[in-house]
């Protein structure tokens, strides 16, 4: 599978702009934590792209959300490990993950709301200029982008990574799509 043919089969399947820019940073988070820890960038970041592929096609019905997805992750050609780690990050099938895969998505995921609320509230409404400090004040705000699970983004440190750190990598990553995400 390559990165167009995700991006073609996301296309086809999802019509929420903000969803897609949801898929987008996650798989840039992703990318930087494979280059991080040495692992398959181009792996990691499909995974990333296309762990939400099947939100409206299940209409937001979390008992069948991810299944789905790692169902057309696998027709695309994703490996056994992505379409687990698609699995693992909708906690509701209770699958647990076991790979730093797994891991990385489960807390990827969530982190991409906690910095794009930080960057809305910013009156440019822009990724530049925001920090890893005041995301870190806001992450001890509960109600600041509540849906961003902060339990989640926290597991970060099953890969070894400190909060700070974490979130510091997931901001300069999604920096550098910033013009594709509008921020």
């Amino acid at each position: 599978m390559t990165r167009d043919e995700a991006l073609d089969s996301i296309m086809a399947n999802v019509e929420n702009r903000n969803l897609i820019n949801h898929m987008l940073a996650t798989e840039a988070i992703m990318r930087a934590l494979a280059r991080r820890f040495g692992e398959d960038e181009e792996e990691w970041g499909l995974t990333g792209l296309l762990h939400d592929i099947d939100v409206e096609l299940t209409e937001g019905d979390m008992t069948a959300h991810s299944k789905l997805g790692a169902d057309i992750a696998r027709e695309l050609g994703a490996s056994e490990e992505m379409a687990h780690a698609i699995l693992c990050h909708n906690e509701a099938h209770g699958f647990l993950p076991k790979t730093l895969l797994d891991k990385a998505i489960c807390c990827a995921d969530p982190l991409t709301g906690l910095v794009v609320a930080g960057a809305l509230v910013r009156p440019e409404k822009k990724l530049e200029g925001l920090t890893t400090k005041s995301l870190m004040k806001r992450f001890g705000e509960k109600r600041f982008a509540a849906g961003a699970d902060r339990e989640q983004i926290a597991k970060c440190s099953e890969l070894g990574l400190e909060l700070k750190e974490f979130i510091e990598l997931g901001l300069e990553a999604m920096r550098g799509i910033a013009e594709e995400l509008g921020l």
